[in-house]
């Protein structure tokens, strides 16, 4: 079974001064054995990566390049390979000249499907059969007063994947991916930046954010004046709220997997 890490670029790669890699990490649970598999990513540092939830040897990584910004997909042959080798599947910037800082995959889907968070831009594309080609099949705009950009965003598994959830700043908000338009809006929703999001996978309308204000906040979408629960127990900054599909914290989000 593969871990499908894939919270934050540390969790699966790791940086050096010569190059980064990526990681693949593969439990064997009949002899309990923790396999690893390193990938050179000679493109850039690694920003943000994401893994096909159809196909496990297809990823994305965003990556800091010194003449560009972009976003690739990247297939090995075989993870459990010793010889596996990283191979460019695709690229979904050549087309754009913003900077994009997340991927994210249909939830639900074949693998066909992501979104590209770039700027003030949030881009559906559609992939080829062979993921080698992607078009744009629609987009929307964050916009309002000042320079907005997109912070994070998750793509909610529930509503047949019609639904995304985007922080830019300390706000968060809902689009209807049918029409690209906006659904909701919660601002102010962190007193500082607003680090990440999930969803519930067994709740339809429960996401769960946390932030640099130390806090992970509990919401229903239906209703988003105030949020359904709010814990503080870390003293430093919040980087992943991970719901677990277990467990009896909340009836909401049954438990919690965080990182600070």
């Amino acid at each position: 079974n593969t871990l499908g890490f894939q919270l934050h670029p540390q969790h699966i790669s790791s940086l050096s001064l010569l190059f980064f890699q990526i990681h693949i990490i593969d439990f064997d649970d009949e002899n309990n054995i923790i396999n690893k598999n390193v990938l050179l990513h000679q493109a850039g540092e690694i920003w943000h990566i994401g893994a096909s939830p159809a196909d496990k040897a297809v990823l994305t990584t965003c990556y800091n390049k010194s003449e560009s910004h972009c976003s690739r997909a990247a297939s090995p042959p075989d993870w459990s390979s010793s010889d596996a080798t990283r191979t460019d599947a695709g690229n979904l910037s050549s087309k754009l000249s913003v900077l994009s800082v997340f991927v994210l995959w249909e939830p639900m889907g074949d693998g066909k499907r992501v979104i590209s968070l770039a700027d003030n831009n949030a881009l559906l594309w559609d992939l080829q059969e062979s993921s080698t080609q992607a078009t744009v099949s629609s987009t929307a705009t964050l916009e309002g007063k000042g320079q907005l950009k997109f912070t994070a965003g998750k793509w909610s598994p529930h509503h047949n994947c019609s639904q995304l959830a985007t922080a830019n700043d300390t706000a968060i908000r809902g689009w209807d991916l049918r029409t690209m338009s906006q659904i909701y809006c919660i601002e102010n929703a962190h007193g500082q930046l607003v680090r990440d999001l999930d969803f519930n996978p067994n709740r339809q309308y429960y996401l769960a954010s946390c932030g640099d204000d130390c806090k992970v906040k509990f919401w229903d979408v239906r209703n988003v004046q105030e949020p359904v629960k709010t814990l503080e127990e870390h003293s430093h900054w919040w980087v992943d709220p991970e719901g677990l599909d277990r467990g009896g914290l909340w009836s909401g989000f049954p438990r919690v997997l965080a990182a600070s």
